[in-house]
């Protein structure tokens, strides 16, 4: 039977390429044609509950100056539908418009039903072109359409071994699909007859769990047999029943509790009849080899304990016990949609060391987020340790102290960042579960003696599956290691939120978050991700406006310091999603939140000032004035609700939030700029440069403030003064008014203080501190500094977006050709499609290339010793231009 299904998969999928290939031929007329269709920024999405989905394609062709100037969506719940006019489930008509995000307003969708689209387009010239087929399927719409109960084993929540479920049914007739649809409090894996469904890891995803789940649905048709079958799910505790003890409190979190899960699998058979198979008090429940897992510390196994087949339909399974009914963690269980946790990359070891045949060392060479994989045979009950960090000891051995810092746990019965195996005294092999960890290194140590090689232990980068969108070439390799270093540091920091690091705390912290906003959507597809964390956001915001400065959090978070430098995530975070996807959903669902946030703040600054937050963290040596720096973010935040407003024509709160943007800034310059001397409070570097890249200083002293920065700068032999809101600001400062070639000495400076001081020094990420020698602050894996990945499209490849017309519809070009450097590239795959701005020098000349995406368009400003101060206009397509440069 698996079998015929395999097989009615593949002449389905043949029939459908067919149709599209047919339907494509037929009506195409010319090679303009749309692609990349995507349904909630996801490829044939599963499970999807809006109602109201956003449909987005993109534009092939191969002409200059390619517009769309109309377009048409067909939806069906038949493919054939989609060849015969007046069938569709909906026809949008016509519909004279560039626009290629949208969202559904047809008639309601109804769950569960898979639907098939297509696009039809126009050209200027009124040539047409079709795309391909795709799909979206909807899922369940609300929660009364669950039929499952939620149960778990009974145990409390300090009870240490998994629970693991099963339960047998059987399916008298042929199968045509069966999705399997799975909320959980905590993480889990789920199988049928034995095999491990999907390739997704750590789900689904942390929220606030008592406020929000979120179910998971995977496509199980390949599984589901006619005749026995077999259920099994093995849950993990995640953050839901966080046992390990922190700094954090997550043991305290209001919503702990043991694991649970509600289950409905729907059965579609031939005959067009469906039966749902659900989760209640037929299931039976036991422990297995899984004796601890813990998210932050490690999980303990012992392969002695595993109860091989219990998943299958043949195993015994007369010793396992009744399970319990439970209410539900959270009124509200919505669609995980967005970008699972997989294994991306798989690692081996670069070197290996053996210290005694109790004790190897492996080195990945490259500092990651992921799960180890161990292949061992040895005795029968020998305890394996398998410890995982980012930096070796004078003594080549792992050194843990300066991650493990704010672990309060048992550090002998729970060590942190290590997995214990307990052998079976068969071949094993063991790679965590519900765990993931940050490092380089893995020490594996026994109690015994074991045999190891370099091969026996692999590594998996893992994180939130994104797909890469950016790529920056350059002539100076340090460019380029440093944009690695930034994005290996981002995708650690992905787990379907940004955290701060991947090892030490895996906190959301707000702040890190925002600094890194541009520089995770220029070289990722992250918008899933972003949209499910603002979610968390308004979960978590209290009805007066204020937000914890991690999120989601057990508690923590809601202090003194938790302000505007990190929270105004709730306003940047959005407004960026707009610029860069032209996507205006997350600013229109966050809209009351931002408001709640700003009005807050000016409830409690009298004078429009404010000194709520945790100022410019870990800077090098000079500190900042933190109502400076608190008080501009305030500015920031009222001025993005003002231009949210304007954009859903709310004229009063347009008008008032416009006026206290300009009150705040004339506060800021009243108190704080010193025009004499063009500096703000006492002129440090994040003092001059975050006035700058923010908007606030005056018109007509931008270039004297921008002048005194460049000075300090070079004066401070090109190196950085700054910690996190620097930063952010100082490179954009800087080149944004004429202090390119400033701005570029500094980001590839390689000596302290600099970015280029860490990869001088071996690091293949970014760390949380400049001093090397610091001794707090100092995981090796962060990205609060990740503005430099970002820096690079924009200082030297100029790609810009323009807020007047979002998602790269317009780009605006301000490339520089810094001396020292002699060719860069950037790319960026828009929305719209590939951008390319890429220069090269030729003796005295610039040869420059650029690349617009059909039906967007640009505007090319040259730098000042160009002396062509009109900007140039591009259509789409490719365009070179050589200048001479004497």
């Amino acid at each position: 039977m698996l079998y015929q299904n395999m097989q009615k998969t593949y002449l389905a999928w043949i029939f459908l390429l067919l149709l599209s290939s047919t339907a494509l031929h037929a009506r195409q007329s010319s090679s303009f044609r749309p692609y990349d269709l995507r349904c909630e920024h996801l490829e044939r999405p599963m499970g999807i509950d809006n109602p109201h989905p956003r449909l987005s394609w993109k534009i092939a062709s191969p002409h200059d100056g390619a517009q769309q100037s109309a377009y048409r969506i067909l939806i069906a719940s038949d493919s054939l539908e989609l060849l015969k006019d007046g069938t569709a489930w909906w026809d949008s008509g016509k519909q004279l418009s560039q626009d290629m995000l949208l969202t559904y307003s047809g008639r309601p969708l109804q769950p569960y039903q898979q639907y098939y689209w297509c696009v039809e387009v126009w050209d200027k010239n009124g040539q047409q072109g079709r795309s391909s087929i795709a799909s979206f399927e909807m899922g369940l719409l609300n929660e009364q359409q669950w039929q499952g109960s939620w149960i778990s084993d009974g145990n409390n929540p300090d009870f240490l071994p998994a629970p693991y479920f099963r339960k047998t049914f059987r399916s008298a007739k042929a199968i045509k699909s069966a999705r399997a649809y799975i909320a959980v409090g905590g993480l889990y894996e789920l199988y049928i007859n034995g095999s491990r469904i999907g390739d997704q890891q750590l789900n689904p995803m942390y929220t606030r769990f008592d406020r929000r789940i979120l179910y998971v649905t995977h496509d199980v048709t390949q599984h589901v047999r006619k005749g026995g079958n077999a259920i099994g799910i093995i849950l993990g505790n995640g953050w839901y029943n966080h046992q390990s003890r922190a700094v954090w409190d997550f043991d305290r979190a209001p919503w702990r509790n043991r694991p649970a899960f509600c289950l409905d699998l729907r059965i579609t058979y031939e005959d067009g009849t469906v039966e749902t198979i659900t989760s209640g008090l037929d299931w039976k429940t036991s422990t297995g080899g899984l004796q601890f897992n813990s998210i932050y510390t490690g999980e303990h196994v012992d392969a002695r304990l595993e109860q091989k087949g219990w998943n299958r339909t043949d195993f015994d399974d007369s010793k396992w016990h009744g399970v319990r009914l439970r209410s539900a963690p959270s009124p509200v269980i919505t669609s995980q949609q967005l970008r699972p946790i997989r294994h991306v990359r798989r690692l081996t070891a670069q070197s290996f060391k053996r210290f005694s045949d109790k004790n190897y060392l492996f080195d990945f060479g490259q500092n990651m987020a992921g799960m180890t994989e161990l292949r061992i045979l040895g005795t029968k009950g020998t305890k394996v340790y398998v410890k995982h960090g980012e930096r070796r000891g004078t003594d080549g051995h792992l050194d843990l102290s300066n991650i493990d810092v704010y672990y309060r746990g048992d550090k002998e019965k729970e060590p942190f960042q290590t997995d214990i195996l307990t052998l079976s005294g068969e071949a094993d092999t063991f790679k965590t579960t519900f765990n993931y960890k940050g490092f380089r290194y893995v020490e594996v140590s026994s109690d015994t003696p074991i045999t190891l090689t370099s091969t026996d232990l692999t590594a998996h980068f893992t994180h939130s599956d994104v797909p890469a969108v950016g790529q920056i070439k350059a002539s100076n390799p340090l460019v380029e290691k440093l944009w690695k270093a930034a994005n290996n540091s981002y995708l650690s920091n992905l787990m379907g939120y940004p955290t701060d690091c991947p090892q030490r705390e895996k906190n959301g912290w707000t702040g890190d978050g925002h600094f890194a906003i541009e520089s995770a959507f220029y070289n990722f597809d992250a918008i899933t991700i972003y949209e499910k964390w603002l979610a968390d956001h308004r979960d978590e915001q209290q009805p007066n406006g204020v937000l914890p400065d991690i999120i989601p959090t057990g508690g923590w978070g809601y202090g003194t310091d938790n302000g505007l430098d990190w929270t105004s995530t709730i306003a940047i975070i959005p407004w960026h999603i707009y610029l860069f996807y032209g996507d205006s959903k997350a600013l229109s669902d966050s809209y009351a939140a931002i408001k709640r946030y700003v009005d807050y703040v000016d409830r409690t600054s009298p004078n429009h000032l404010t000194s709520w937050g945790r100022g410019d963290w870990v800077p090098v040596k000079s500190t900042s004035n933190k109502e400076l720096t608190s008080s501009i973010y305030f500015y920031v935040d009222a001025s993005i609700l003002a231009q949210a407003a304007r954009l859903f024509n709310k004229e009063d709160d347009y008008l008032h939030y416009s006026a206290l943007a300009e009150k705040i800034k004339h506060a800021i310059n009243e108190k704080f700029l010193d025009s004499t001397a063009g500096i703000y409070a006492n002129g440090t570097q994040t003092e001059l440069s975050m006035p700058l890249y923010w908007g606030v200083v005056p018109r007509a002293m931008q270039q004297k403030v921008a002048d005194v920065l460049a000075a300090k700068v070079a004066e401070n032999g090109f190196h950085l003064d700054v910690g996190v809101l620097g930063a952010k600001a100082l490179l954009n400062a800087l080149s944004e008014n004429g202090h390119t070639e400033t701005a570029y000495k500094v980001a590839v400076q390689d000596t302290y203080p600099s970015w280029g001081w860490w990869i001088a020094n071996g690091a293949t990420t970014l760390l949380e501190n400049w001093d090397l020698n610091a001794t707090r602050d100092i995981s090796d894996n962060h990205m609060m500094f990740g503005e430099i990945g970002a820096w690079f499209f924009k200082g030297l490849g100029g790609i810009y977006p323009d807020k007047e017309n979002p998602g790269f519809r317009h780009v605006i070009l301000k490339p520089y050709f810094v001396s020292g450097l002699e060719h860069f590239e950037a790319s960026h795959r828009s929305p719209y499609g590939e951008i390319r701005s890429s220069w090269v020098r030729q003796g005295t000349k610039i040869r420059y290339e650029v690349n617009i995406p059909a039906n967007s368009s640009a505007t090319l400003y040259l730098p000042p010793f160009l002396h062509q101060s009109d900007p140039i206009k591009l259509g789409a397509g490719t365009h070179e231009f050589v200048w001479n440069i004497r």
